[in-house]
């Protein structure tokens, strides 16, 4: 809601009514200098040299022109294009190192609609860095930004939140990250993998069952959803729920309510849902393998997450993290030509193949400089059993007589390749699809195209 002034205030007047706000706030002209601060600003993010008449723009990016010229979204610009408040996701220079900030932009008019300042209110990002952090999300490229933003606004909410992307991506740390930003943080967040669970199994997971009820059930079991009450349920790879299962799911979902198996007790949980799928679970709704009505009580707020290929300016600093991780006794580093040869590969495995490397890389070199040569053995080990699991022996190229007629026939590979490129254009690309006829992973087809 926009703030309007029936006089035209002052400096000092604006200032005053900036601690009124319980975050850190400046007071800034129309064309960007900060005129204000209140002492919470000066506490998260230090003092600003007011008589230098600094822009906000040189204080928290260090830029020399406006944010929308150097390439990122700039609120205020928005707000005049707009009229009304605006929000943005911003990375900003602190006294702790580059930060996520969340930035509201208020505009302030006269009695006759004239603009006179911005309230920006700021917010920072706790769940995610910018630099080295061990236990939060890395990342400061666009796409991964434009995620954050989401994640930041669905935290607060009581919204079910459906994270979409390939496998590897980071899905389960996003799960986390909304689960740390939200009222529920201090309670617990339980996750249940849903890949590979026959229908009684995933039915004792979630709803827990009593002695007795099935061989081998010689205790009672609280159930994960019981566990998750006041707190937050992560279903990963929904897509695989079986689909007996789904109605149960859904019943759960709609009332709150359960009943463990062979019990005649309904129980209830309070819980935050969060669900993951690296499949296309639209896709599965028209070819009846998934629920329609559950489908719909899940995407409330999708959340696409996404792939390494697509935010391949963070791979720098998700390697620097990946190698504190994997070693915080011993500091380790790639060459120039290592992390060129790491740009080059398309990551079809994601984050969590980029881990994998990095940890093999780790045990092979004996310094704590990572070269060119160690990459490529790491990722040649990669190719290896990626050839000894997925593609077929190549035989050469023979002839075969068939009552008088020579018949030439070509190497399985050769075969493989025409299938699949016959495949691709009949289901014009679609590799999900293309990979389910195939009876191979999505993995596995990205890595044979």
């Amino acid at each position: 809601m926009n703030i309007i002034a029936s006089d035209v205030p002052s400096y000092e007047g604006m200032a005053n009514m900036l601690e009124g706000y319980d975050c850190p706030a400046i007071l800034v002209s129309v064309d960007y200098q900060i005129l204000a601060i209140n002492q919470l600003y000066r506490n998260e993010f230090g003092d600003v040299p007011l008589p230098k008449k600094a822009r906000c723009y040189e204080v928290s990016h260090g830029y020399t022109v406006p944010c929308d010229e150097a390439g990122e979204d700039c609120p205020l610009s928005a707000v005049m294009h707009s009229g009304h408040k605006e929000r943005v996701l911003h990375i900003h220079q602190t006294p702790r190192g580059k930060e996520h900030v969340d930035v509201e932009m208020l505009p302030i008019h006269d009695a006759q609609g004239e603009l006179l300042f911005f309230v920006e209110l700021l917010r920072r990002v706790s769940i995610a860095s910018a630099e080295n952090m061990s236990n939060k999300l890395v990342g400061a490229s666009k796409r991964f930004n434009q995620m954050l933003e989401k994640v930041t606004r669905v935290s607060r909410s009581e919204a079910s939140v459906l994270l979409l992307g390939e496998s590897g991506s980071g899905k389960e740390l996003v799960a986390t990250a909304v689960h740390q930003g939200s009222l529920r943080a201090n309670n617990s967040l339980v996750t249940l993998e849903c890949a590979g669970l026959t229908d009684s199994l995933f039915e004792s997971e979630l709803f827990g069952h009593v002695k007795g009820s099935f061989t081998g059930a010689n205790n009672n079991r609280t159930g994960l959803v019981e566990l998750a009450n006041g707190g937050t349920l992560f279903l990963d790879e929904i897509g695989d729920v079986p689909l007996s299962m789904q109605v149960k799911l859904l019943r759960l979902i709609e009332t709150g309510s359960f009943r463990p198996v062979g019990s005649s007790t309904i129980k209830h949980s309070n819980f935050r849902l969060i669900c993951a799928t690296h499949k296309s679970l639209a896709q599965m709704v028209r070819a009846g393998a998934f629920r329609q009505d559950l489908y719909y009580r899940i995407n409330v707020f999708p959340i696409y997450v996404p792939s390494l290929r697509e935010r391949q300016d963070d791979l720098p600093l998700l390697i620097n993290t990946l190698l504190k991780r994997i070693s915080e006794r011993k500091e380790y580093h790639l060459t120039d030509s290592a992390l060129q040869i790491l740009k080059r590969y398309d990551f079809p495995g994601n984050i969590r193949e980029l881990s994998n490397i990095l940890n093999r890389a780790v045990i092979l070199t004996d310094t704590n400089l990572i070269e060119r040569s160690t990459i490529q053995e790491c990722l040649n080990i990669d190719n290896e059993l990626s050839q000894q699991s997925d593609t077929p022996l190549t035989l050469p190229l023979s002839s075969h007589k068939i009552h008088g007629f020579e018949e030439k026939w070509v190497d399985l590979k050769t075969a493989e390749k025409h299938y699949l490129s016959d495949l691709m254009a009949f289901h014009n690309n679609d590799k999900e699809k293309v990979a389910q006829v195939a009876g191979i992973s999505l993995r596995s087809l990205y890595r044979k195209l």
